[in-house]
């Protein structure tokens, strides 16, 4: 785990499993055969060193007569079993009445397909476990929450051409996320643009960033850097971020010219 606030929650919920389970009389490997886990499974869940499925504790609920007592935590279970910088970031696209988002290595997380996101997670070094990629997918996919938020919040993103491209996860999986993306592009508070590699100006040459502008009118900025994210609260900083997004917004395709981009690059994978 990589916060104390997700380790309480999951030890918490490890000790409420383990009392019930010896107040029914069950040993871990019972409980298991019972619910259609591995007593390694469950002592891990019982020690807080794994995150536990919704099924596992409705189930786990039911064989040991908890009165949905267990069956309750699956909100906290599922809010800890995503990284905090993912669960405080979200909170602020959560709070925001716009966004916008410059990337340049890859497309952005937000219009990120499942598998996209699991290959991408899948190439990091030092190399994730299975279950840790599966947490992080799942982090991400729950983010676009924000797209349905009511009122709709502004969302505009400018992806580098050299990330339309980049094959990650083979061509299939890139042609599914292009699709995705023309998907995204119809939604009416959605606008994705394209930054040619052929620009000769190019005001966010020093890498990806993103701007949350949030109701009362203060902006924050978030930038992405190889082993640590960092949010922009200062206004002078922020304001710097401001001007560069402005400005590559202005360098980049329009959205309509995005579009066409896109699906030509979708033609060539055919």
């Amino acid at each position: 785990m990589e916060d104390e606030e997700a380790e309480a929650v999951l030890r918490t919920v490890g000790r409420q499993i383990k009392m019930w389970r010896e107040a029914a009389g069950l040993k871990q490997a019972e409980l298991g055969a019972a619910i259609g886990y591995g007593d390694e499974m469950v002592s891990s869940v019982e020690r807080g060193r794994r995150i536990p499925k919704p099924d596992f504790l409705d189930k786990a609920d039911e064989v040991l007569g908890a009165g949905g007592k267990l069956s309750v935590m699956k909100a906290d279970v599922e809010r800890a079993r995503y990284p905090k910088k993912v669960r405080d970031l979200a909170k602020l696209e959560g709070e925001a009445i716009e966004l916008g988002a410059f990337a340049a290595l890859h497309i952005h997380g937000l219009l990120q397909t499942p598998e996209y996101a699991e290959a991408l997670y899948g190439m990091r070094r030092p190399a994730y476990a299975e279950d840790e990629i599966e947490r992080h997918v799942a982090a991400r996919m729950a983010r676009k929450a924000v797209f349905e938020r009511v009122p709709r919040p502004l969302i505009t993103f400018v992806q580098e051409e050299v990330t339309l491209r980049r094959p990650i996860g083979g061509r299939m999986a890139l042609r599914r996320q292009l699709e995705h993306l023309l998907e995204m592009g119809e939604l009416r508070h959605v606008e994705i643009q394209v930054m040619p590699t052929d620009r000769d100006d190019h005001a966010a040459i020093m890498g990806s960033f993103r701007l949350l502008k949030l109701q009362g009118g203060k902006t924050l900025g978030h930038s992405e850097g190889q082993l640590h994210d960092r949010v922009i609260s200062d206004p002078r900083e922020a304001q710097i971020l401001e001007m560069r997004y402005g400005l590559i917004r202005a360098q980049a395709l329009a959205p309509r010219e995005s579009r066409a981009f896109i699906e030509k690059m979708l033609g060539e994978l055919a």
